[in-house]
């Protein structure tokens, strides 16, 4: 029934600050830059090193040494060591005195939840979500996990040139019936999932999963591959593909939908609409802060491993897409 795509960190330099001229803290910055030939250049830099090395640190597992990090960034020790010391003064690191190791700080945890408090899920992904709507010409949808037992739509928006499909905006769907569900569920520990079963698994159609082995096993299975399909499960004239969307700390917190009639979205499209909603959900997730290095180690995994590509023939035949 299911199908792999194949998957595939670049840091980049922020934009230049503009410094107001008429506080003494910038008036300091320009006039040590210019103790140096070059100086403006030169602050910039410092700024983009000290920025690369955060996400450095952000990626480490837990945390890194002075030589880790001169390595990963290809920088002498002596600089690493100094842009640590300005860092740590900040906040924004701090170093274990036992192993001589550097973390982020509590600093950057003041920081990440002040960001957080002004993002707006719906308004971060619209623009990957029009996207994905013009490239597969379906019904696209986000999706979250409303915190009792269901999954409901905060946004949806109908592909061009199609028949629009029922607005399922706010309204709360089975999460065992539905791809988007699968994902959420997926992303749960599995005594949640097991209380929400225990509620009932209620058939809405004859391919509806109502056992929950089997439910588990098909969570297993999304787990692995890092996205859900569901054929006709909730109702037989739809069908559709969900990838997850994750956060800063790698955490599923959404999921990107591609659905419509049981008749277009097929086995020859299938592979196709879930690599273009796998792509759309990457962007939103990019932007929530997620960077793919540190990954969960439980739960979704959101980018697809290439050796799953090999499995695709023998997992999608035409006769799973037959109400």
């Amino acid at each position: 029934m299911e199908v792999d795509v194949k998957a595939e960190e670049i840091i980049t330099s922020g934009p230049e600050v503009e410094f107001d001229p008429g506080t003494a803290s910038d008036r300091a910055f320009r006039e040590s830059a210019a103790l140096v030939p070059g100086g403006d250049d030169a602050a910039v830099r410092s700024v983009d090193r000290a920025a690369a090395l955060l996400v450095s640190l952000g990626d480490a597992d837990g945390a890194a040494s002075v030589t880790d990090l001169s390595h990963a960034l290809d920088l002498h020790k002596s600089t690493v060591s100094r842009l640590l010391s300005t860092l740590e003064r900040r906040g924004l690191v701090e170093q274990d005195r036992e192993t001589g190791h550097f973390r982020l700080g509590v600093g950057i945890i003041r920081l990440a939840q002040s960001a957080e408090r002004t993002l707006d899920l719906r308004t971060i992904a619209q623009s990957e979500l029009e996207q994905l709507a013009k490239r597969s010409h379906e019904t696209v949808s986000l999706e979250v996990f409303d915190g009792v037992g269901a999954s409901v739509a905060i946004c949806q928006i109908d592909g061009p040139n199609l028949t629009p499909m029922p607005d399922i905006t706010g309204r709360p769907v089975a999460m065992h019936a539905i791809a988007a569900g699968k994902v959420l569920l997926a992303s749960l520990p599995e005594r949640t999932v097991l209380a929400i079963a225990r509620r009932g698994l209620v058939q809405y159609t004859s391919r509806t999963i109502t056992d929950p082995r089997a439910l588990l096993e098909e969570l297993a299975l999304v787990r692995r591959r890092g996205y859900a399909v569901a054929i006709g499960e909730w109702d037989e004239r739809l069908s559709a593909a969900a990838v997850p969307v994750c956060d800063a700390r790698g955490s599923v917190i959404a999921t990107v939908v591609v659905w419509g009639a049981s008749a277009r979205v097929n086995a020859t499209q299938l592979p196709d609409l879930i690599t273009a909603a796998r792509d759309a959900a990457r962007g939103i997730s990019h932007k929530l802060g997620w960077s793919g290095a540190a990954q969960r180690r439980t739960g979704i995994v959101p980018v697809l491993k290439d050796e799953d590509d090999d499995e695709q023939e023998h997992e999608v035949s035409d006769d799973e897409f037959v109400s």
